[in-house]
């Protein structure tokens, strides 16, 4: 794909959306990491669910450690993984106590060494936070990539790469978000939407679906 149909592409995505933002409900750095943790092979929907009890008893990491992580489970028990969720966000509590002054560090490398931290969730943060150019690829980001052609790559990392060295560079802050919107309601996986797709002219698809 030739970097004037990217531009296009991208143009028409922000025309439609300008402020594009996150489905999960948050409203701190430190809900936002929680949230992101919890999503992992989960739905927003199922998060927001849970994290709308959960935040107004424990949104910080020293009222979450109170919770501990029996106590933490009860509230996150309907998102699936939560057994193995509610550990890793009482240790990632724990650590921002103690070596973060409990704040959520902006950097990946620290991110990253938080408990159940990847790649995809330190992108989302410094994104999604604190507004660093990074693009958290997920499925539907990757199916989105190399449907259109916009980034294909045989892996996340290639797709991401890609996608920060190919895409004009006054979209990368919000092309996260509109790669993802677009993933999940046009570009779905079994049978994408392509006569309600407003860049359905200027994919690369080969096996665009008709009504």
């Amino acid at each position: 794909m030739n970097k004037e149909k990217r531009h296009e592409i991208f143009t028409r995505l922000r025309a439609e959306n300008p402020n594009p933002v996150t489905e999960l409900e948050y409203n701190s750095p430190f809900e936002l990491l929680i949230a992101v943790l919890f999503s992992a092979q989960a739905t927003d929907v199922s998060v927001n669910k849970a994290t709308r009890k959960l935040f107004p008893v424990a949104n910080t990491p020293e009222t979450m450690l109170v919770l501990g992580v029996d106590g933490l489970k009860s509230y996150i028990k309907t998102i699936g993984l939560f057994n193995a969720k509610a550990e890793n966000a009482i240790k990632t509590c724990q650590m921002l106590i103690e070596q973060h002054n409990s704040e959520v560090p902006q950097t990946r490398e620290e991110l990253e060494a938080l408990p159940g931290v990847g790649r995809k969730t330190a992108n989302v943060v410094l994104n999604t936070a604190f507004r660093q150019i990074a693009m958290a690829v997920d499925t539907h980001i990757f199916r989105v990539s190399n449907r259109t052609k916009i980034a294909p790559g045989k892996n996340v990392l290639e797709v991401e790469q890609k996608l920060l060295r190919f895409l004009p560079k006054e979209f990368l802050l919000d092309a996260h978000h509109w790669l993802i919107l677009h993933g999940r309601y046009i570009c779905t996986a079994r049978k994408p939407k392509c006569d309600a797709c407003i860049i359905e002219d200027l994919c690369e698809f080969k096996e665009k679906t008709s009504s």
